[in-house]
């Protein structure tokens, strides 16, 4: 049966929900970085699923990079425009879905860890709950996101604020959403975007000036809650930090 995909409210009792780890590292953090940790935890939940017993918990990290650029699997370097080999930023070729992507400071990145078993194993049903957790963010703030017909992501006043790209392994998620907030423009400059020729990029500070990512951080947090129905457990203060030793 499909999953549905309108809009969701938190359930009543919803903290009884999937137990979840809420990381939210206060410093930037290297793109090879954050992957090690979500590859770390994918594998985590993959091997305890044949262990038995109590399920391990998910994880989502909220975070932000160090500039830097990431093409997904099978990304054409075409939408590069520099040269690869010399990039003005590193440059990463990643296992998630989608085309060229730019990172930096002042853009909040989404990445849940979640076992899809547990909520609905549809990979279109879990990218159209990612732009909800943006859309419903945004709704808050005052703000109307918009997906258009086709595309993934999220846009504002036809521009793109929030690009999203996946990886999947035997439903278990890595990678997620890059939401604009309030970082420098720059370098989009030196790409086309998730290959999106002449679709303009935004974030949230044109339409909020002001506006930072420590305003939007826990409204994510409280959405990614309410549509995934996550209850986030206490983290141990060194879990953020420690990566594949914790």
């Amino acid at each position: 049966m499909p999953c549905p995909i309108g809009n969701l409210v938190t359930k009543p009792g919803s903290g009884t929900g999937s137990a979840a780890f809420l990381f939210q590292p206060a410093h930037l953090v290297p793109f090879a970085q954050a992957w090690a940790w979500q590859r770390h935890w994918q594998r985590r939940l993959l091997e305890e699923a044949y262990l038995g017993g109590d399920p391990p918990a998910e994880a989502v990290w909220l975070l932000q990079h160090p500039p830097c650029y990431t093409l997904g699997r099978g990304a054409s370097e075409g939408h590069l425009l520099f040269d690869p080999q010399q990039p003005p930023a590193p440059l990463h070729r990643i296992d998630r879905g989608g085309e060229v992507t730019y990172h930096s400071p002042g853009q909040l990145v989404i990445y849940p860890v979640l076992d899809l078993h547990r909520h609905c194993t549809d990979l279109h049903w879990y990218l159209r709950q990612l732009e909800q957790v943006v859309i419903d963010v945004m709704a808050s703030l005052g703000l109307r996101g918009e997906r258009l017909a086709g595309l993934t992501g999220v846009w504002l006043d036809q521009c793109k604020v929030a690009a999203i790209g996946v990886g999947c392994r035997r439903w278990i998620t890595q990678h997620g959403v890059a939401l604009n907030v309030s970082c420098a423009m720059d370098g989009f400059e030196a790409v086309v975007p998730c290959g999106l020729t002449g679709r303009a990029v935004g974030r949230l500070s044109d339409w909020i000036p002001g506006l930072s990512v420590s305003d939007i951080q826990p409204l994510v947090g409280e959405a990614m809650a309410a549509r995934f129905g996550l209850r986030w457990k206490d983290t141990p203060s060194t879990a953020i930090a420690e990566g594949p030793g914790w």
